[in-house]
Formats: structure tokens, C-alpha cells, sequence
């Protein structure tokens, strides 16, 4: 019998699977909140540019509070239509959040817009074993991605034997893993490896504040007496919405130190815990990650990509003291910056 599971097409799935930097895509605002739709072009068109493989848009980054509202197709549109100018491929991910009749709705829309999967967030109001009932029934529209968010920005702990679960079903590709906790993290490995489809389903590391030792790392599971070695293949991060062009460097020398090149693993090694530290400034870990979206926007704002740090929430903005954490990252790390990069491409971008 043929599988009824949506698929992308076979490049595309192969691209997933291999591995890339996928940026976690901003929404542009005026000083009004209204849509910068010059701006939101200019995202797209560096991050492309830069080397990314894929975009995550209706994600986190891009701000759940689009959800629910027009907002979410115009800025779906933008980026798949930007993203074509290319003319080579680029995975686009779309967000998808709410109970499974809204999640369901946003996946069709992604679909409509040339979407290729949906990474399928969280939510509360769902038992584990509604969350899988739902991730299958989205997996009917586009092939899903699993979310495993930090439960300091709406996510929520779940346990091994739902990670089982989940990787088990056919439309499920990949999984997110972005607990910014080892414990759940391994709660995950051991999911996939569990569920016998480690070849099918694709990790993308999403924990932030542990980006390179999550990817040069043969993580060996095992289970039920068996080891299974099990990689991070790629990125799918709101830290990579930020100097995307170091990014991808990274990504490829990850890839070198995996494949047995000790000075890649020893380099890599000893930068992790600067890119954590660049990490914790912009994201705002000292204050419960409240500036975390203002963080990105600034530093989006110093190279040129964005007028402002505008969120849809007026009250959202950098915390206290996190703007002086941000100039000593600036200043600290300018390896981790892809400054000259911007400046070349700016004007291009936003024509």
C-alpha cells in the first residue's frame, strides 16, 4: 500500500535530513507595530544569502502573538515568496500553535504558500496524549516537526515515552530540541532511538545555550542493550536569527569535527562558551529570557536589518542592564559577528 503521509519532495527531505542552519525569522515592525514589509524582505533576503538552508517563520522569534491574527499570512507570504528569488531551495518551516483544529488550519495555510513542513509548538491545554493526536493530524497536511521548548517561554516538560511516541509516527521528520536542559534533552535521544527511526528523524539542536557541543557531540544511546549513536545534524535557533553567515562556518566546522577532525572539535570546544555567553546577553537568561526577542531585534537593529527593536507588545523590551550586556558581548566576541557581511548586502537587501 503507498503512504498516504505528506511529503516534501525528495530533495527537499534530504536537505533536512543532511543537516543546515535554519534562522529563526523575526517579524519586522515599524515604530507604529504595523508590518515593515521593506525590512522583512531585508531578513529573508541576508538570511538566504548568508547560507541558510531553511527559515523558520511563526516561530517563537517571529512572535506567537501573530497567531490568531492576519498577521500570520501576510508574513508567512513574505518570506516564502522572498526566500524564491534565489532560485535554489531553501526548507521553509512554518510555526504552527493552538489545539489541533487551529494547528491543523495553520499547517493548511502553510501549504497553500508553498510551505514544505510545520513545526508543531506546545500547548498546555493538551495531555500528552492530545499532543499526539494532534501532531498526527497535522502530519496529514505537512510533515511535522516536534518542539521541544524551554518552559521559561511557554513550553512544557514531557516525558520519554511521549518523545517515543511521537518520533514513531510516519509524517513526524524531525524534532527541535530546545529544553535548554541536558536531562530532557537526552529524554529526546532516547525517544528516537526508542522508536527505531533515528535514519527518518532529523535533530535539530534548538537549545541555545548549548549550540556547539550540541553539534559536534556522537551522542550514544542506549537501549535495551543496544548503543546507538545519534547526531545533532543541524540548527533550527532564534540565536542563528543573528550573525548567520558565522553560522553557517560554524555548522560546516561542526560537520568536519564530527566526521573525526580533533582541531575542529578542540576549536569548537573552546568557543561554545563564548557564543553561551554572547547567548545569554541577547537572549536575557538573567532575567527569565523576558528581553529575548528585544535582544535579537538589537542586534539586528546595530547591523542595519531592523529600524528598531518594535515587538507587538508594547511593554516588551530589553530588561534592565541587559543593553550593557549586549555592548560587552559586542565588544568581547567580534569573531561571532558577521558585520562586514551585512554592510556589503544591505542596500542590496532592502531596495
Amino acid at each position: 500500500m503507498l503512504s498516504t503521509v505528506p511529503q516534501a519532495t525528495t530533495p527537499i527531505r534530504d536537505l533536512f535530513r543532511r543537516g543546515l542552519v535554519i534562522p529563526a525569522h523575526p517579524l519586522a515592525l515599524d515604530a507604529g507595530r504595523k508590518l515593515d514589509e521593506r525590512r522583512q524582505r531585508a531578513l529573508t533576503r541576508y538570511y538566504v544569502e548568508a547560507g541558510a538552508g531553511g527559515l523558520a517563520v511563526g516561530v517563537h522569534t517571529t512572535q506567537f502573538a501573530i497567531h490568531g491574527t492576519p498577521l500570520l499570512a501576510p508574513v508567512l507570504e513574505l518570506a516564502a515568496e522572498t526566500s524564491r528569488e534565489s532560485g535554489r531551495e531553501v526548507v521553509l518551516v512554518a510555526g504552527a500553535t493552538g489545539p489541533t483544529a487551529q494547528a491543523v488550519a495553520e499547517a493548511e495555510l502553510a501549504r497553500s504558500l508553498g510551505y514544505h513542513m510545520v513545526l508543531l509548538s506546545p500547548d498546555r491545554e493538551l495531555d500528552e496524549d492530545g499532543l499526539i493526536e494532534r501532531a498526527r493530524a497535522v502530519g496529514e497536511v505537512l510533515p511535522v516537526i516536534g518542539f521541544y521548548l524551554q518552559t521559561a517561554v511557554g513550553g512544557r516538560t514531557l516525558s520519554r515515552d511521549f518523545w517515543t511516541r511521537l518520533a514513531s509516527i510516519e509524517s513526524v521528520a524531525g524534532i527541535k530540541v530546545a529544553p535548554f536542559d541536558r536531562y530532557r534533552t537526552l529524554d529526546v535521544l532516547h525517544g528516537v532511538v526508542r522508536a527505531g527511526r533515528t535514519d527518518e528523524v532529523a535533530l535539530y539542536t534548538g537549545n541555545d545555550d548549548h549550540i556547539l557541543a550540541d553539534l559536534i557531540t556522537p551522542h550514544r544511546v542506549v537501549v535495551d542493550g543496544r548503543e546507538v549513536e545519534v547526531e545533532f545534524v543541524g540548527g533550527l535557533l532564534g540565536q542563528w536569527a543573528v550573525w548567520v553567515r558565522r553560522a553557517v562556518g560554524l555548522l560546516e566546522e561542526a560537520r568536519r569535527a564530527r566526521g573525526g577532525d580533533d582541531e575542529a572539535v578542540r576549536r569548537l570546544l573552546s568557543l561554545d562558551g563564548h557564543l553561551t555567553d554572547a547567548n545569554a546577553a541577547i537572549f536575557d537568561s538573567a532575567n527569565g529570557f523576558h528581553g529575548c526577542i528585544p535582544g535579537i531585534h538589537e542586534i539586528l537593529r546595530r547591523q542595519g536589518l531592523l529600524a528598531g527593536r518594535w515587538c507587538l507588545d508594547p511593554a516588551e523590551d530589553l530588561s534592565p542592564g541587559q543593553l550593557a550586556e549586549i555592548d560587552r558581548i559586542w565588544a568581547a566576541y567580534p569573531w561571532l559577528r558577521d558585520d562586514e557581511f551585512v554592510a556589503e548586502g544591505l542596500d542590496r537587501w532592502l531596495a
